[in-house]
């Protein structure tokens, strides 16, 4: 179940389908809607394999189904009566964690490419000109010290790809504890003292309504000069008024894959400032990236089969 249909062909490559084959009865056509095709291939299933875009089911249009599959964050996000599917004992799985790779690849290069202010370099270059060493002589990714807000999967992805590099990593999150801390090898600190201590601050909170606008005009007048805000969560948990001023005058920089809205209107001041770099929310899974989605399907589907627990299991509440 996913939608369009066709996501299926970018999640699965032929020789994924053909391993399906082999686990389980395949239901050739993908369910796009819960039209009276859908609902009739629904009615025999033990196990739904979901997507992006998949439609709502209920314990009434699948009564014998057991299990699912999701190759997205929430598997719930496709579930209606979430109490009476936990009651009947659905098990779940989703991507979250997988997902969650690309996105820290995505940090892990934008961090490294900013310590060398790559970003500036280009601009400069493309204007026929070179920035002088004099000009960069402040950056370098050298015990620079990268601030870390939230402790997501895409956070603890991005801590495990800092530790080759010699950076100093610290981290604010409710969850946070010293022994975790320890675990991770980073140092806990408060969210001023990441905003006030971090060269670079890279966001990876949940949006939720505590975390709205988090990121205020308070938090960021703590950042100081020539430090930058990297977003890869959700725009919302930044102030970005607040934000737009602080960036008018080129103190701080910006790299924003994630806006709010999304994407920015045509004329939005964001688009044009020198030290904002934009990209349309491209850090999460895209292209052959989706692959490592799929293949985590397919294993899970063969843990069903085998009577094993999930590798990534939800807990459906």
């Amino acid at each position: 179940m996913m939608s369009p249909a066709d996501l299926a062909d970018e999640l699965f490559t032929s020789a994924m389908l053909d391993e399906l084959r082999t686990i389980v009865s395949l239901h050739e056509t993908v369910i796009a809607e819960l039209d009276d095709h859908g609902r009739g291939a629904l009615r025999d299933a033990e196990l739904v394999i979901g997507g992006w875009g998949a439609p709502r089911i209920s314990p009434a249009d699948a009564p014998v189904l057991r299990s699912i599959v999701y190759l997205g964050g929430v598997a719930a996000t496709c579930l209606e009566d979430i109490a009476e599917w936990s009651r009947l004992g659905l098990t779940a799985a989703n991507a979250r964690s997988i997902n969650a790779a690309p996105v820290a690849e995505y940090a892990l290069a934008m961090i490294l490419l900013d310590g060398k202010d790559a970003f500036a370099a280009i601009r400069a270059q493309s204007r026929g000109g070179v920035l002088a060493s004099k000009q960069i002589a402040h950056f370098g990714n050298f015990r620079r010290t990268v601030g870390i807000v939230g402790l997501s999967q895409t956070a603890r992805a991005l801590i495990a790809l800092l530790r080759p590099f010699e950076l100093d990593v610290v981290v604010y999150s409710p969850e946070l504890t010293p022994a975790l801390a320890d675990e991770l090898g980073v140092r806990m600190r408060t969210l001023e003292e990441v905003m006030t201590e971090g060269d670079i601050v890279s966001l990876h909170q949940p949006l939720t309504p505590a975390t709205r606008g988090q990121i205020d005009r308070g938090l960021l007048s703590l950042m100081r000069d020539g430090t930058t805000l990297l977003n890869t969560a959700r725009g919302a948990v930044v102030d970005q008024d607040a934000l737009a001023d602080r960036l008018r005058d080129g103190s701080i920089r910006a790299i924003l894959d994630v806006t709010d809205p999304e994407p920015l209107d045509d004329g939005h001041e964001l688009r044009s400032l020198p030290n904002v770099v934009l990209t349309p929310h491209i850090a999460g899974s895209l292209g052959s990236e989706l692959h490592r989605m799929g293949q985590n399907a397919v294993e899970e589907v063969r843990r069903f089969v085998a009577g094993a627990p999930f590798r990534h299991p939800e807990v459906l509440m």
